[in-house]
């Protein structure tokens, strides 16, 4: 299968740096469409407890997650790649499928830190092991061992 689209879910997270790159690679090799993903999430507990996500944390949130974008796309153009950015709130998963769909993409590029143990990965759910359920392409992990 030729890859023409690769969005990369990027959080900002050292595993999301390395996978920037390795996508940026791929996407370069195969001369790909680069989409870069940053997901403004709030925790779940703060929308339970209070029934509603207020405005300031939420626009908080945003601007966090939209340096984060920025970041990574400065990180890509300054190593002379391009990317189109995006920005979504809410649920990572159905964030990074809703965009992959909606783009159209052929791949998903997610990074993964293989040193985190079974039980925090199972406490806290892993966006990377959810999607797999969900993504309408495939998915490469860029795994980072610390």
């Amino acid at each position: 299968m030729k890859y023409k689209k690769i969005l990369l879910a990027y959080n900002g997270s050292a595993e999301g740096k390395r996978a920037l790159f390795e996508a940026a690679d791929l996407a370069g090799l195969l001369n790909a469409e680069t989409h870069l993903l940053a997901v403004a999430s709030m925790p779940p507990s703060l929308f339970l407890t209070e029934g509603f996500v207020p405005e300031e944390l939420l626009e908080e949130e945003k601007k966090r997650t939209q340096a984060v974008l920025d970041e990574g796309i400065k990180c890509l153009t300054d190593k002379g790649f391009t990317a189109t950015g995006h920005l979504a709130v809410g649920e990572p998963v159905e964030e990074i499928c809703r965009a992959a769909k909606e783009i159209g993409v052929d791949l998903i590029v997610m990074g993964h830190n293989q040193s985190t143990s079974w039980a925090a990965r199972w406490w806290k759910g892993s966006v990377g092991s959810a999607i797999l359920d969900y993504a309408p392409c495939s998915i490469l992990v860029a795994l980072s061992k610390n």
